[in-house]
């Protein structure tokens, strides 16, 4: 399908909003990150990072099902505006009052509160709006507009950091965020079917939560994903600006390494990792991806040459690509679509978990270690702990079947852990469906 093609099929608002958001998203992050490793340290930046992670822990199981109460375009209309009223006060803030880090993390939880609503409900939104023969090209067009706001927002966040300082490029961060929060009220909003809507709220959380748990190739997924993002996410977040900064480098070259995760990414979504699943099959790009992600933290970590780190940055970005292409793509199929929502919230709600555990570590690890030695430890138990997938009972098989096949597989394989009660148009999606506005 070609982008012309794409513009004009229902899935373009979602694709452009998830542009922009990224974008937005990428400037605000840079300009934090570099703000407080600055101001307050490594110790301030480990307390962002748990604080950050846990008020991500409680709003993704409170406010996840949203997505499946509601017409998802409008739920996540409403969340981006809501980012984009905190990107404001945060960027007033750093320029009338100066730097306090309680005032930074009450203003920093209203984005946190929004991604657990949006990020669920855009995941499962690309699999109603595409036939699930197109879902993986969905996936690469939606990555690859991600990648791209990956790629230029560090670089402009990084180059208005030298030139014009932080609070001026968090205008710009605001500035953004709100077109993105404009072109969300594109969305297509579904209309939802009546044997979707559950019992209640409580009923909906609880359901979801026992849906992963109760599927035994999905509870050993959410394991070996929960200790490998222990490592992998201060080494993705916390750990690079203090790194820049042990070299004597300037904001530049953070964003510099954030573009070239970003372009990693991005090469991995226009074709890179297509071609890798195609060559050598799922399982095998899944387990290669983990272990060249985890041996390039790793290197990262130790090398003393900047142009060495930036390049290490791509091959992570390219094994994140490939390992969320395989898995993503056959796991939003294997769900049944009333509970997609719901079961996306328990796998990200076990990665919140551990990103407030791996900045906790990694900040009483910097008491003891240099940054570099912390890095490569990180780099290597997150690869060890990654590759344990391929040890999850019934994974390789899993990864084997044919997009036709994994559709709704979760609900013919595993009834029990749906009530054993699904309706047809809940267990997947009805090629008649059509977006209403």
């Amino acid at each position: 399908m070609r982008i012309r093609e794409v513009l004009q099929t229902p899935f373009a608002p979602l694709l452009v909003s998830s542009l922009f958001l990224v974008l937005a998203n990428m400037v605000g992050y840079v300009a934090v990150a570099w703000w407080i490793a600055q101001q307050g340290g490594a110790a301030d930046l480990a307390r962002y990072g748990v604080a950050m992670s846990l008020v991500s822990l409680v709003a993704v199981p409170l406010l996840s099902p949203l997505g499946d109460r509601f017409p998802k375009g409008r739920v996540i209309a409403i969340a981006m505006a809501g980012f984009a009223a905190s990107a404001v006060l945060l960027a007033w803030w750093v320029g009338a009052r100066g730097y306090r880090l309680d005032v930074v993390l009450a203003i920093q939880a209203v984005p946190m509160i929004a991604m657990a609503v949006v990020m669920p409900a855009t995941t499962s939104l690309v699999a109603e709006l595409v036939p699930a023969a197109g879902l993986q090209q969905a996936l690469n067009w939606q990555q690859g507009a991600q990648s791209t706001g990956r790629l230029i927002g560090p670089a402009l966040g990084g180059a208005m950091l030298a030139v014009v300082g932080t609070a001026s490029t968090l205008w710009v961060h605001a500035a953004l965020m709100a077109i993105a929060a404009g072109l969300a009220l594109r969305l297509p909003r579904i209309a939802l079917d009546a044997g979707m809507r559950r019992a209640g709220w409580w009923t909906e959380l609880r359901d979801g939560l026992k849906a992963n748990w109760a599927i035994p190739l999905e509870r050993g997924w959410m394991a070996t994903n929960f200790f490998a993002w222990i490592f992998i996410f201060p080494a993705l977040t916390m750990l690079v600006p203090l790194k820049v900064q042990s070299l004597g480098l300037s904001a530049w070259w953070l964003g510099l390494c954030e573009v070239m995760l970003s372009l990693g990414v991005l090469l991995g979504a226009l074709g890179g990792a297509s071609w890798l699943i195609d060559r050598f099959g799922r399982f095998n790009t899944r387990v290669a991806a983990a272990a060249a992600q985890g041996v390039a933290l790793a290197v990262a970590g130790i090398t003393e040459h900047p142009w060495l780190l930036v390049a290490a940055f791509a091959v992570v970005g390219l094994g994140s690509s490939a390992m969320t292409l395989v898995g993503l793509t056959h796991r939003t199929l294997a769900r049944p679509l009333a509970y997609r929502t719901r079961m996306s919230a328990g796998t990200i709600l076990t990665t919140q978990v551990a990103a407030s555990i791996g900045p906790a570590i990694a900040g009483v690890a910097l008491h003891v270690w240099p940054v570099q030695w912390v890095y490569l430890a990180f780099g290597v138990l997150g690869a060890l702990a990654a590759l344990s997938l391929a040890a999850v009972p019934g994974f390789r098989a899993f990864m084997a079947l044919s997009h036709e096949e994994v559709e709704g597989w979760y609900g013919r394989e595993h009834p029990e852990a749906f009530g054993g009660g699904l309706s047809a148009s809940a267990a997947c999606p009805s090629p008649s469906a059509r977006p209403v506005r």
